[in-house]
């Protein structure tokens, strides 16, 4: 089993490759992928040095499988490239997944939408991917009417050029800035770029995404996303309204049932899910399950996931694992 990972250096491909460790993944031979400026690095996996390559290069050696994490331009480009060339490519980019021929998957809600035909399929982007984790089960019972939905989303999620940023200014060095403003200290209600409705692309992924996954284009969905101070993962203050209603304790038991989900949900010993103790970590984490008392039917729930694992390498890589276990690949 060979495998590509496009963007091995970056900080999604660096924990693809501690995630294909962890999990055990069959490769046979790794091909690390990169920018040419990378070309001729060497990466360490599982105790072996691999050497980074050229895209073209890749496509030569006929991996059976591609994962990018390398941004929607590259992936664009390349993974037609790639598909040509009879591999899967498990791409992390927004580039293909509101494409209606391309599928988008996170494993333990619709993975069986799979086939061997489908030789790019879209990872889908990190702060949908733990939301639906956690309203899938839920929809499937109670039938979702509608998602408001605020992120308070790591800014990992940016790349290592916010983490520097940030770690400039809790020394108080001046440096390059990833964002418009200064993240220590700061809240900022931007994520991504403004669409013309007003929204930012990341607010409307959670919008199209959902609805796409969930198969199901009448859940209103509405979204406020917001780049806050922290590392370790992202958080989302979720609120559901179901066409049906529901038992508190009945939800916080579907969740505790769901794989991938862990559930922290007890205010008597203060706790809840927190991105602190979320890092590192492959689960779902859901907590402050309550009802929402000023509407029926409605539901508050706080989501936190690692957006780096589960909101990124790790679904990759499940897919992969999926792939493998159904002779797709």
């Amino acid at each position: 089993m060979k495998v590509a990972v496009v963007g091995a250096t970056g900080m999604v491909g660096e924990v693809m490759l501690q995630v294909l460790t962890e999990r055990n993944f069959p490769v046979t031979e790794l091909i690390p992928v990169a920018s040419e400026k990378s070309v001729g690095k060497e990466i360490d996996f599982k105790g072996k040095k691999f050497k980074v390559v050229s895209m073209q290069t890749a496509i030569d050696m006929r991996p059976e499988i591609a994962v990018f994490s390398a941004g929607g331009d590259t992936s664009k480009e390349w993974a037609p490239k790639f598909a040509e060339a009879g591999t899967t490519v498990i791409d992390n980019s927004s580039a293909w997944r509101m494409d209606p021929t391309k599928k988008l998957v996170v494993p333990e809600i619709n993975a069986s939408v799979l086939t061997k035909d489908d030789k790019i399929i879209a990872n889908p982007n990190c702060s949908t991917i733990q939301m639906v984790m956690a309203l899938a089960p839920l929809h499937k019972k109670y039938d979702i009417k509608r998602i408001i939905v605020s992120t308070y989303q790591s800014i990992t999620g940016t790349g290592v050029k916010a983490v520097r940023q940030l770690e400039n200014e809790y020394a108080g060095v001046q440096g390059e800035m990833a964002y418009k403003y200064p993240i220590h200290r700061n809240a900022i209600p931007q994520c991504d770029v403004f669409e013309d409705n007003g929204y930012t692309k990341e607010e409307m992924k959670l919008v199209r995404e959902t609805q796409k996954i969930l198969e199901d284009k009448t859940i209103a969905v509405t979204a406020t996303a917001v780049r806050v101070p922290v590392v370790g993962g992202h958080s989302e203050a979720v609120n559901v309204e179901f066409e049906n209603d529901f038992e508190v304790s009945e939800v916080r038991s579907i969740l505790h049932n769901t794989s991938g989900i862990t559930v922290q949900d007890n205010i008597d010993t203060f706790t809840y899910p927190m991105p602190l103790y979320a890092e590192g970590k492959n689960d779902v984490f859901v907590g402050r399950i309550r009802r929402d008392e000023s509407q029926p039917n409605t539901l508050n729930m706080w989501i936190v996931a690692d957006n780096l694992r589960k909101g990124a390498a790790t679904n990759a890589v499940q897919i992969a694992e999926y792939l493998v276990a159904n002779n797709l690949v």
